[in-house]
């Protein structure tokens, strides 16, 4: 109940901003996993295997920490607001653009201008809504940020389900312009970040030496979302393919599975998000991590569809409760004159060293007759465990008052 009085506390202008980049991240999500529903497709219409059509996956995620720095430093110096409307807005023309791909070389151009515009989105998105919120709701509203990821894979999911059948892989693509829509109301109902507005006036920070300063928990956080990156899309973005290639189930079936597993994950993030106020952020991460132990084996090798749905959802709980908690945990950690650039560059650049996951899990599957399930265990189950380890040594700030850090 007293979680519920303090969110009836916030001003209209903080419930905006926290739809809107709950949105934007969804919206953002929504248009990368559209992706990993049609490899499959993909593949045949070109000619060419699944590893290979998976390297654009690669790229759209190895594109993303040079868009991460370079919106994150314009978000610094003209404001989180007009930066993410931009953001938005580009990442949905290129999502559209993809549906016009006339090879696989040319696929792969516009997935990975695609990963450069959606890099940008989480790391502004998070700071607008951290810099405007009450420090006592930060851990409850990562939650929620965080799962639009899965909100967005779940929309992917449906969509699939319901229209793939009938408009094919290309005209899923042309679905993905639809984000553009949340740019208007983004200019109508947002404002700015109050830590920003404070400094507004006032010089901006060099990124580069700024990250220089901060070299140790920069190059922590990388290490940490190197792990968090290989945790999610290592039990996520092969996870449709191990369903049709290895199982052999229908587009509902898939579609469904899918679903079920990103309600599980909807439910991880906003819960852990809410406890890590009580427990800590870093026992909350450690505490997900060790749940997703095991279930793996439930989850990589049941043979019905309803073991197999109890596993996508329990493995979701667990994996997105431990991403329930980055956005505050970043950033928290985060110097203050970069915020708009900092937590989303460190999260970016543990994707881009994550990036070949997909081609990766492709490997292991085809080099063991097609195992896709084994794949997908062995790098859950690693990654779980140097999760935890790494965490538990790392450092963690919590109450950290926004608007007095800027007024140093």
């Amino acid at each position: 109940m007293t979680l519920i009085a303090d969110l009836k506390t916030l001003q209209p202008r903080q419930r905006s901003a926290i739809w809107a980049s709950y949105l934007g991240w969804t919206l953002d999500a929504f248009d990368f996993f559209l992706l990993v529903f049609m490899l499959s497709a993909i593949a045949k219409e070109f000619g060419t295997d699944i590893k290979a059509v998976s390297e654009a996956t690669f790229l759209t995620l190895a594109a993303r920490p040079f868009g991460a720095f370079a919106f994150g430093w314009m978000a610094d110096r003209f404001g989180r607001r007009p930066i993410m409307m931009i953001v938005i807005l580009l990442f949905s023309i290129f999502s559209f653009a993809s549906a016009f791909a006339w090879s696989l070389t040319s696929l792969f151009v516009i997935r990975a201008l695609f990963g450069f515009c959606m890099g940008g989105e989480w790391g502004i998105g998070a700071s607008l809504v951290m810099e405007s919120i009450p420090a006592k709701l930060r851990g409850p509203v990562s939650g929620l940020l965080q799962s639009g990821y899965p909100s967005g894979y779940f929309l992917a999911s449906l969509i699939y389900f319901l229209l793939f059948d009938h408009i094919g892989w290309r005209g899923m693509f042309m679905v993905g312009i639809a984000p553009a829509i949340l740019v208007f109301l983004i200019r109508l109902h947002v404002d700015e970040s109050p830590a920003f507005e404070r400094r507004r006036h006032e010089k901006p920070a060099n990124p580069l030496r700024e990250l220089a300063a901060n070299w140790r928990i920069a190059l922590y956080l990388v290490v940490l979302m190197t792990c968090f990156n290989f945790f999610s899309h290592g039990t996520q973005d092969l996870y449709p393919t191990f369903l049709k290639e290895q199982h052999r189930f229908d587009t509902h079936t898939v579609g469904l599975l899918a679903m079920i597993g990103n309600v599980g994950a909807i439910v991880g993030g906003i819960g852990f998000g809410v406890w890590s106020e009580r427990i800590g952020r870093k026992r909350a991460i450690i505490v997900a991590s060790l749940l997703a132990l095991p279930i793996i084996p439930l989850w990589a090798f049941a043979a019905t569809p309803v073991m197999l749905a109890l596993g996508a959802f329990l493995i979701q709980v667990a994996v997105q409760g431990a991403w329930g908690i980055v956005p505050v945990h970043l950033n928290e950690l985060s110097p203050a004159l970069v915020r708009g650039m900092f937590p989303g560059f460190a999260y970016q650049l543990g994707n881009l060293i994550a990036s070949r996951n997909g081609p990766i899990q492709a490997g292991i599957a085809e080099s063991h007759g097609g195992n896709y399930g084994l794949a997908l265990a062995i790098v859950a189950g690693i990654t779980a465990v140097v999760l935890v380890v790494w965490t538990a040594v790392g450092p963690e700030r919590t109450d950290v008052d926004f608007l007095a850090e800027e007024a140093k």
